[in-house]
């Protein structure tokens, strides 16, 4: 059977008639949810009891319950996977076109992203980027467990996600072919870019659209050890600090969309004992792993307790939220669909209830009081 062909059911489009309607909110928010740490460690347990499969790949998504069958996430558009390897343990290559962001929860391993390698230890945090193959190796003595975000939901709402497991030598890149292509009159146009009007607006030739100006996407690897440090510089701000005390580990490829990687940012946040937050909202989701402390979240005039070791649905889009630390010191991972919403223009942020929300890249966004307390 011809892969390349597929059967379609005649379909007939129809028309919604809304003359008049007023715009309609239709969205249908998720509830928050915490994941305990016994959940997750009971998890780890019986993925490493289970038969090494042949791809060597012992995993689970963490999935939501209003989650569709077809595009099963945490968040709407954020997938979370636990993945177990046991000790000398290793994965077949495999690669995606979704971009992922790990995070080291027990053990120690090695990954190996396209020509890169890099060796983690627990909460270290690093980036794949899309169609890169990748094999995982569990180096140390005891189970590796990690979490793997990825868009991987929402590629699968618009029908376009597509694995595949690879062979090293995949994407062996013909040099010659592509310089022989690049020299040939024949694929160039002769017309180039073809200014309009006087705004900017430019018509772009085919041989230009099929062809954008490649940007290396990195393998970038954030050490726990290395970050804690700067964040607990962070605490010596006090309580009369506004803002929130996180670093995000920035990817400059992402340049002014502020991730780790085009769909993603990953924050690490120091939250002192007793700290509580300025309730807030945004568009973007956002998922949070709780590594240290115990302490609280109000979602929407609901509270939900969490602690050391637990996984959380923090803010479903658009929902007020804050957060609280009891009277321990508090580590977290918050990862968050902001990048994409910053470049869809769909960024919606309200950092004061107050005030009003704004759109966060393409207007001024908000200051905090970091200077007048560092000073």
């Amino acid at each position: 059977m011809n892969p390349l062909r597929k059967s379609f059911e005649p379909r007939q489009a129809a028309f919604d008639d809304v003359t008049g309607r007023a715009a309609a909110d239709r969205n249908s928010y998720w509830s928050p949810l915490v994941v305990s740490k016994a959940t997750i460690d009971a998890e780890i347990q019986r993925l490493a009891e289970l038969p090494k499969p042949a791809n060597g790949r012992r995993e689970s998504l963490i999935v939501h319950p209003m989650a569709p069958a077809n595009a099963p996430g945490l968040a709407p558009g954020i997938q979370v996977k636990l993945s177990v390897l046991k000790p000398g343990e290793s994965t077949a290559a495999f690669r995606h076109n979704a971009t992922e962001v790990n995070f080291n929860i027990e053990g120690e391993g090695e990954v190996t992203v396209g020509d890169k390698t890099i060796r983690h230890r627990r909460y270290d945090v690093w980036n794949h980027p899309s169609f890169t193959p990748y094999v995982h190796r569990n180096t140390g003595k005891s189970l590796l467990a990690r979490l793997t975000y990825s868009n991987v939901p929402l590629l699968q709402s618009m029908n376009v996600y597509l694995p595949e497991d690879v062979r090293a030598d995949s994407d062996a890149v013909h040099v010659e072919q592509e310089e022989a292509h690049a020299a040939d009159p024949a694929r160039q146009s002769p017309f180039g870019m073809i200014p309009i009007g006087s705004d900017g607006g430019m018509l772009m030739p085919y041989e230009t659209l099929i062809n954008p100006t490649p940007a290396v996407s990195p393998t970038l690897h954030f050490p726990w050890q290395v970050v804690k440090g700067e964040l607990d510089k962070l605490e010596a701000l006090g309580s009369r600090y506004v803002g929130r005390r996180l670093y995000m580990m920035y990817n400059p490829l992402t340049t002014r969309f502020n991730g780790i990687t085009p769909n993603f940012f990953a924050t690490m946040t120091i939250r002192p004992p007793g700290i509580v937050d300025r309730p807030h909202r945004h568009v973007s989701a956002a998922i949070n792993y709780y590594f240290k402390g115990r302490g609280f979240s109000n979602v929407a005039g609901n509270r939900y307790e969490w602690s050391e070791g637990d996984l959380m649905l923090s803010a479903p889009g658009w929902a007020v939220h804050n957060h609280a630390s009891y009277d321990e010191q508090v580590y977290e991972l918050t990862v968050q669909d902001q990048p994409l919403n910053i470049y869809m223009e769909s960024l919606l942020w309200q950092e004061d209830m107050k005030l009003p929300a704004k759109l966060l890249g393409s207007s001024a966004g908000f200051d905090t009081n970091r200077a007048e307390v560092a000073a």
